[in-house]
């Protein structure tokens, strides 16, 4: 069901989500990308929503309120949500970061490209891994 395929996107950079939000609509134009400047507005958002089936989160690590791990790890402890995919993208190439990250649940870490071609990329692959269309 294309038109149930949603992203939840966590940033506190509005130019980040905005350029992130742009690659995900052009890897698929059928795509809801719902926007959330923290951790704790995501989490709203996320138990908020009607139907989960066809959802990904991508959520950047430094976020004020709660920051990227804390939003995944509140996603992993709640039952309904425990199988939510989760994606992390920041501007830290740290490996320790990313252990971090994929210990705390998610199923992904990207390093925020410089370019947008590198960020359409990301996008097409996140969107083929859990939406399974592009």
């Amino acid at each position: 069901m294309e038109n149930g395929q949603t992203v939840h996107l966590g940033d506190d950079d509005e130019d980040d989500r905005m350029l992130i939000k742009d690659a995900l609509e052009e890897a698929n134009p059928n795509v809801t990308v719902i926007e959330a400047e923290d951790g704790q507005e995501l989490i709203e958002n996320v138990k908020n929503s009607d139907d989960l089936s066809e959802t990904v989160v991508v959520v950047d690590m430094n976020m004020p309120k709660m920051n990227g791990i804390e939003a995944i790890k509140e996603i992993r402890a709640d039952p309904e949500l425990v199988d939510l995919p989760t994606v992390m993208l920041s501007t830290s190439s740290n490996p320790e970061l990313k252990k971090k990250a994929l210990a705390a649940g998610a199923d992904d870490f990207f390093v925020k490209p410089n370019s947008f071609t590198a960020l359409l990329e990301i996008a097409k692959g996140i969107i083929n891994r859990f939406l399974g269309k592009n």
